[in-house]
């Protein structure tokens, strides 16, 4: 029971025996006037009447008295009236039927009044005339008890409506700050630290307040301190302290996590010797500025074509990782590169087109971090020796599918949902049972098995990751797949599918009907969240609301504040699997401890990803994350 129902209770029973002492205090007062106002009025008749008979039983005349006791008795006040003479022993008696009107028979019944008798001797002078008993009609007693009783419980319940209205407004007013107290609480419970609440006048509430706000401050403060910790400890291991750019120990945890997922996109590898010369000509604090600009410069104007990864790699070696694009693509951005790195060489004072060289390497098939980097510095040797500004590594593997027969056989799998499907375990690290299991599609065409990562870059291309996501969990949905384990099953969703209202109101629709929606988990990749933060936030919304689960997939990559984790409040992270090919060095440790703790900091379970030995399992053991996936477990198909 709540405090406010205790209290509400508590002030119920009292004023219910306030009312009721009350109550009994005006029956039983009522009560005992009404008897002596009966026995007065009777004692005052039988006087009375006694005197007016003596003329009457003097003269022997019975009309004369039987007349003069009917106007009295006519009242109605008296039940009995018997008058015996004592000349010749006759009595007559008058009595009055038990009627009350107005008054409930069980009333009458509780026999509130005795029976109340008078009797007197009539004498004139010594002698005795008559003797007269009058007995006192209880109506008139009862009567006025009822009436004055139904009077005063109407009194004392509207007066008690009134009570307990205004006993309820007023602790409902009083215990306003409990309720914030007990709101702000569940807040800090969802690890979620909002604004102190306002100090109350009430003493005994006000230090609860104030103990609570202090207690909510320092747990910001606490997360606060741990999402610098993690700005600062990125800066020192993964950033260029002179760029600004990340570094080669970033780019390669970039490069290992981009090849190991569906993507398409291409590897640049610059040299920039020019720089030299600057640093030749007027020293390395004017080289270093002008790399700072140089990087501030690729950045502001290469974003704006295509999402990609640069980094300065080494003291004039630049790489830029294209996450995806296709040819075209790739090309419009080599030139805007091209044409930004001139116009720095010519605000240095050097001739444009000279003492630079770009190798450019696309990704094409199953490749590896070792392949693609060969091809890229490949590239690059080429386009120094034959001096040229860029070359295009030569490949003789061609893709799969052009893009519009790309777009032909999605659009034919997606309506006839012809994917097959695999599931990959999450293991919990004590015990080794499945936390979770990872959906993932394949797609067979003219006989050929295609796995998603050859075809998720032309859905993403092609505008299709809202479709593709519909039929992926419709299709899960019929074959009944999350009835064949206990487990919950994680759908990895798209970027377009993130963004999409009419997704979203789809994904309502279907959760609210979905009889096992608290066994459906779905991955959101942390860029989306930085790119766009209000739809994630109402995505996140409607699977929460609806009792589904989400996490953040590629949890770290992001160079950026933690803070959107108190927002959207995952039930789960999985680490970037850049973290799983990082050095085994205190350095990498450190970092990836701090992102570990905000998690844990805010009650998220965390899952190591990319984990494809038992060496790199050990390494994230004495991190105390709470389950890892990989390679070490790989998927099986689903029948």
């Amino acid at each position: 029971m709540t405090l406010f129902r205790q209290i509400y209770t508590l002030l119920f029973v009292l004023f219910l025996l306030v009312v009721a002492s009350l109550g009994y205090v005006q029956f039983t007062e009522t009560q005992s006037f009404l008897t002596k106002q009966m026995e007065s009025d009777l004692n005052n008749t039988s006087h009375s009447l006694g005197i007016m008979l003596v003329p009457d039983l003097e003269a022997g005349d019975i009309v004369g008295a039987e007349t003069l006791i009917n106007v009295i008795f006519e009242g109605g006040y008296y039940q009995q009236v018997k008058l015996t003479w004592l000349v010749d022993g006759k009595q007559q008696v008058w009595e009055n039927p038990m009627k009350i009107e107005g008054v409930p028979q069980w009333f009458i019944d509780l026999g509130l009044f005795k029976t109340i008798k008078r009797e007197s001797t009539i004498t004139s002078g010594w002698i005795q005339l008559a003797r007269l008993e009058i007995t006192a009609h209880p109506g008139f007693g009862y009567h006025e008890l009822w009436r004055t009783m139904t009077n005063a419980i109407i009194v004392f319940s509207i007066l008690f409506l009134i009570a307990i209205i205004f006993a309820r407004v007023g602790l409902t007013w009083i215990l306003k700050p409990l309720h914030d107290i007990a709101e702000h609480a569940t807040e800090i419970a969802n690890r979620k630290f909002g604004p102190d609440m306002t100090v109350p006048k009430t003493i005994e509430l006000k230090s609860v307040v104030q103990a609570f706000n202090s207690m909510s401050d320092q747990l910001k403060q606490i997360f606060n301190s741990l999402d610098e910790e993690v700005g600062e400890l990125r800066k020192k291991n993964l950033v260029d302290q002179v760029s600004g750019l990340p570094n080669r120990q970033y780019m390669m945890g970039r490069l290992n996590s981009w090849l190991s997922e569906p993507k398409s996109g291409a590897l640049m590898m610059a040299k920039f010797d020019w720089l030299e010369e600057v640093h030749s000509k007027y020293g390395y604090q004017v080289r270093d500025e002008t790399i700072k600009l140089l990087s501030d410069k690729m950045k502001q104007h290469l974003d704006g074509v295509t999402t990609s990864v640069i980094a300065r790699i080494a003291a004039y070696e630049f790489a830029f990782l294209i996450t995806s694009s296709e040819h075209e693509q790739t090309s419009k951005y080599l030139q805007t590169l091209i044409r930004t790195i001139n116009q720095e060489i010519s605000k240095a004072g050097c001739k444009p087109n000279e003492h630079f060289a770009i190798g450019i390497a696309e990704r094409i098939g199953q490749m590896t971090v070792t392949d693609i980097l060969a091809q890229a510095d490949n590239a690059l040797q080429k386009s120094l020796q034959e001096n040229k500004v860029f070359h295009w590594f030569e490949t003789s593997e061609k893709q799969l599918f052009t893009r519009e027969q790309w777009r032909e056989h999605l659009s034919h799998a997606i309506t006839d949902g012809q994917f097959k499907f695999k599931w990959q375990p999450i293991l919990l690290n004590q015990t080794e049972s499945v936390l979770q299991r990872e959906l993932y599609c394949q797609l067979e065409i003219d006989g050929k098995m295609v796995h998603a990562g050859q075809f998720m870059p032309y859905v993403e291309l092609l505008s299709l990751g809202s479709l593709l996501d519909k039929c992926l969990i419709k299709t899960i949905h019929n074959k009944k797949l999350l009835d064949r384990n206990f487990e919950p099953v994680a759908i990895n969703l798209t970027f377009q599918s993130i963004g999409d209202i009419e997704f979203h109101q789809w994904l309502d629709k279907f959760l609210r009907s979905s009889t096992l929606r608290e066994r459906i988990c779905f991955d959101i990749p942390e860029a989306a969240v930085y790119s766009n933060p209000e739809a994630c936030q109402a995505i996140c919304a409607i699977i929460r609301d609806n009792g589904a689960h989400f996490g953040i997939d590629h949890f770290g990559r992001q160079f950026g504040s933690m803070a959107y984790l108190q927002n959207i409040r995952p039930s789960y992270v999985k680490l970037d699997q850049s973290f799983a090919y990082y050095d085994e060095d205190a350095h990498s440790s450190e970092l990836c401890r701090a992102l570990i703790n905000v998690a844990k900091g805010l009650d998220i379970e965390i899952i190591a990803t990319g984990i494809e030995e038992e060496a790199q399992l050990k390494r994230f053991i004495p991190l105390k994350t709470n389950a890892y996936m990989g390679f070490i477990s790989p998927p099986t198909a689903i029948e």
